[in-house]
């Protein structure tokens, strides 16, 4: 007997229809003498809808009244699971975030989760009962609803099975496993039968959509064993686990990209202590996160430097706004932004032991005429910054570079 936490997606639980084929197969646990918990977003589309609504009410709106509508669209699917169940012959009962409670901070709309308490949830175990929890929730401290933010049923899946000390926590998804590489881009991209958090982290972080990147920190945390499955394919999936767990480490386990980039450079900037604060101080304060960072050696009498980073795309006009604000006092000549630009990574945990990831990476560009940007490094991992036209073939060339290619 294990205890298992599974957990699924809103094209997993899109109607009704798909709702008892979920039922069906967390039977299938149960009827193996699991304790199964069940973690369930909203329906697919449910959430796009609330939020829409919420800024057709109010633009400027009440962020904890915002979480109390998002909120809802996991109590309807909650019901229905636990009914399905029922009409199975499966003892369920549905939990919202507030039941049990999942203790969040008070941050609505993005909210961390710091405790939850299972003590009912196991002694209803004992029973024979399976727990139907709603994802993307929990209360806050001052007892109101507060949502994870987007992705965040991920989050809530794995912090439960860290709090039950589940065997394992079995995400269920539209794809039936971790790929190499973005399978709709290279056809020969392979599914992955084991990654280490680490890899998976950087894969998440990198653009890869298949596990929201808080969920991975916290089974990295508590090495929480997470499977990534298929909701509709029933074979094996892709275990995300400890590097102890994989004998052979290749050099490299895959390659991710991200659209959500944009490049800034600001031409001509004094080259003097604290310029750099100046810059990247008032992004900080104004939530803007800086990724990728260049900065050329200073040249000429004027001691200048050309200074070179990435933002999300979304902060793009607010980080130039801010900046544009700022350019009498930062003392820089022009200011160049451009969006049309994509982050490509090869991630690997075997770079730590094989040389010269980074030589191969940039010689199979080379060959295909593309040109790097903009470069960052780190134990695992090799990103560059290249021109968006070039997305298709770098990814299709690194991983053919790499090994990577299905037989």
């Amino acid at each position: 007997m294990a205890r298992i936490v599974m957990k699924f997606g809103g094209t997993s639980v899109a109607d009704v229809p798909r709702i008892k084929a979920v039922a069906e197969r967390v039977k299938r646990e149960v009827d193996q003498g699991h304790e199964v918990a069940v973690v369930v977003s909203a329906m697919a589309g449910t959430t796009n809808q609330l939020v829409a609504w919420t800024n057709e009410a109010a633009r400027l709106h009440d962020a904890r009244e915002y979480d109390v509508v998002v909120a809802s669209g996991e109590q309807v699917t909650v019901g229905l699971l636990a009914i399905a169940l029922q009409e199975l012959g499966v003892s369920a009962r549905s939990w919202l975030g507030w039941q049990i409670p999942v203790r969040t901070d008070g941050v609505n709309g993005k909210a961390r989760i710091e405790a939850i308490d299972c003590g009912e949830m196991i002694r209803r175990f004992g029973q024979k009962q399976v727990a139907v929890v709603a994802g993307f929730q929990g209360v806050g401290p001052d007892g109101r609803v507060t949502t994870l933010g987007r992705g965040g049923s991920d989050t809530s899946a794995v912090a439960l099975a860290a709090a039950l000390e589940a065997d394992r926590c079995d995400i269920f998804t539209d794809v039936d496993g971790v790929y190499t590489t973005d399978p709709r881009i290279v056809a020969k991209a392979r599914k992955l039968d084991k990654i280490t958090y680490e890899e998976m982290l950087e894969m998440a972080s990198q653009g890869a959509k298949v596990l929201q990147t808080r969920s991975v920190e916290l089974a990295m945390k508590h090495r929480v064993r997470v499977q990534v499955l298929s909701s509709f394919e029933d074979k094996p999936g892709t275990l995300v686990t400890d590097e102890d767990e994989i004998v052979e480490k290749e050099m490299v386990s895959g390659i991710a990209y991200s659209r959500d980039e944009a490049k800034i450079t600001l031409v001509r900037v004094p080259d003097r202590p604290g310029v750099a604060a100046a810059i990247f101080g008032p992004l900080a304060d104004a939530a803007v996160n800086v990724d990728m960072i260049v900065q050329n050696v200073s040249s000429g009498p004027e001691q200048t430097t050309d200074l070179t980073f990435t933002v999300g795309r979304a902060d793009l006009a607010r980080a130039v706004k801010l900046l544009t604000d700022q350019r009498q006092k930062l003392g820089y000549a022009d200011l160049i932004s451009d969006a049309t630009v994509v982050k490509v990574s090869v991630i690997g945990v075997g770079m730590r032991s094989h040389a010269g990831v980074a030589q191969r990476m940039f010689r199979a560009l080379a060959e295909k005429g593309i040109n790097i940007q903009v470069i960052s490094t780190s134990e695992i991992k090799v990103s560059v910054l290249i021109s968006e036209e070039y997305t298709e073939l770098a990814l299709r060339a690194l991983h053919t570079a790499y090994g990577l290619d299905a037989a």
